[in-house]
């Protein structure tokens, strides 16, 4: 009796040792990109009056004060076809989470039979006196239970945790991408729509430039070749409307895709704005601790990692031995003598499996899961410098496309100063009307040049929203 004490005693102390070999892996080194004081710090240039250090709001787009736009967004966050299959993505993580989940439950099994048939006098060493031939049934209950002694389960369950963190953070980078590209589109057909209107407007100038100039050569005041050159410079802007209409149905038709429609279900009323809606304040980016925590594409990259070093333990726990405690009830026999006690079996105990002593395979699965989270760390790292990068970068052609429109704003006001003085001349008879187009024209041209730069900044805008990962806040991993 104690013997066997003394042996169980024994054998608890030997898997308590052996469960201490297989401690969980540290989730992120200490030297990891996203614990450098430079990630956490704030930006390089976000020092200007067209940005502020204040938290990137939820829903970014409603800065811009557009019923449509907004209306736009909520379309294609509900129907938006690349959205649906992220969550489906998500929905089958949570699948693989509750069936690894369920290896934590014992495992039950039912089985029945029943047919008829003949056994081998053979095989039941009655040579020579063939058995008779019989109705027999079989059916048994039964149950078992593995115990995770050295945490293979656990690791497990907490891999498909993080994988369902992954694709949580996959659905929230969809998201981004889906939002930005809506407001993108529609702040695209819009200045499409502004830029064609001051074409058209340029192009009416020139047409009346070229019609004067007819009629100063038809007098002898001009040369023919003024006319052709006056000719040319209109046909020259009229060429430009047609690129600018393209651009417009381009992005009205991106808008149909984006909001998961055919793009004759969108309705053509929006082809008709010609002013795209305005920031009217400075733009919201935060530092980089707070980009660091909201990026969602950040956020899958540290789930990933987590469910590596969590695959380690699971690889690492097939060099021990797995315990299931077992019992099963089953009744075989004819169907004349159903469920007799002479037909009745039953077992109860514990089944230990091993692969001992050839390990090579489990050795070789410990030494790729580690190579899978050497990877995994090598892409967190790339996408926390990738995405400082993209915003510094945002953030930086921001700021010189805001002094570019501002340079442009007021060569504009010059302009505009010009063609009144040019105007008033005129009206006193000290200059013909030539002088008062030439003014015009050169008024319409910086009108077209400033519309182009406007529409760079508000591009620039939703780049860098995009950079700045949209603001959606989500659960960050452990």
């Amino acid at each position: 009796m104690k013997a066997r004490l003394w042996l169980g005693m024994a054998a608890a102390a030997l898997l308590a040792a052996c469960a201490s070999l297989v401690p969980p892996v540290a989730p992120l080194p200490a030297d990891a990109a996203v614990n450098k004081p430079a990630a956490q710090a704030g930006f390089i240039d976000a020092d200007h009056a067209n940005v502020a250090q204040d938290p990137v709001p939820n829903d970014w787009w409603r800065l811009y004060d557009s019923p449509t736009l907004d209306s736009l967004v909520q379309q294609a966050l509900a129907a938006n076809t690349d959205l649906r299959v992220a969550a489906a993505n998500l929905r089958k993580a949570n699948a693989a989470l509750d069936l690894a989940g369920a290896a934590q439950e014992p495992t039950t099994t039912l089985s029945s039979n029943v047919g008829f048939g003949r056994r081998s006098a053979q095989e039941e060493l009655h040579p020579g006196n063939p058995l008779p031939s019989k109705w027999v049934y079989g059916a048994g209950f039964g149950v078992s239970y593995q115990l995770d002694l050295f945490g293979q389960i656990q690791r497990s369950v907490e891999a498909a945790q993080a994988d369902v963190g992954a694709a949580t953070g996959a659905r929230d980078s969809v998201r981004v991408t889906v939002v930005a590209e809506t407001t993108r589109a529609y702040l695209e057909m819009c200045s499409a729509g502004r830029e064609i209107r001051i074409a058209q407007g340029q192009v009416d100038l020139q047409a009346q430039s070229t019609q004067l100039t007819r009629r100063l050569a038809a007098n002898g005041r001009a040369a023919s070749v003024d006319v052709e050159r006056s000719k040319t410079q209109e046909e020259q802007v009229r060429a430009s409307i047609p690129t600018l209409q393209a651009q417009r149905r381009v992005a009205w038709v991106r808008l149909a895709t984006l909001t998961g429609r055919a793009p004759q279900e969108l309705p053509r009323q929006l082809e008709d704005c010609a002013q795209e809606p305005l920031l009217r304040q400075p733009l919201p980016v935060g530092d980089g601790a707070s980009l660091l925590k909201r990026r969602p594409d950040i956020r899958r990259a540290e789930f990933e990692v987590l469910s590596a070093a969590d695959r380690i333990g699971v690889a690492k726990a097939d060099l021990y031995p797995k315990v299931a405690l077992g019992a099963s009830v089953s009744s075989v026999g004819t169907v004349a003598h159903a469920f007799r006690d002479d037909s009745l079996k039953f077992s109860l105990g514990p089944l230990i499996t091993w692969e001992f002593p050839d390990r090579a395979r489990a050795h070789s699965r410990v030494r790729s899961a580690e190579a899978d989270r050497e990877a995994a760390l090598a892409r967190f790292d790339g996408i926390v410098l990738a995405a400082l990068k993209e915003t510094e970068s945002a953030l930086e052609v921001y700021a010189r496309d805001q002094e570019r429109r501002a340079i442009l704003q007021a060569a504009r006001a010059q302009a505009q100063a010009a063609a009144k003085d040019t105007q008033r001349l005129f009206d006193a008879g000290r200059v013909g009307y030539l002088p008062v187009l030439d003014a015009l024209r050169t008024l319409s041209q910086v009108e077209q040049s400033l519309a182009a730069a406007e529409s760079r900044v508000a591009a620039d805008q939703v780049n860098l929203f995009l950079a700045l990962g949209g603001g959606w806040a989500s659960a960050q991993p452990a």
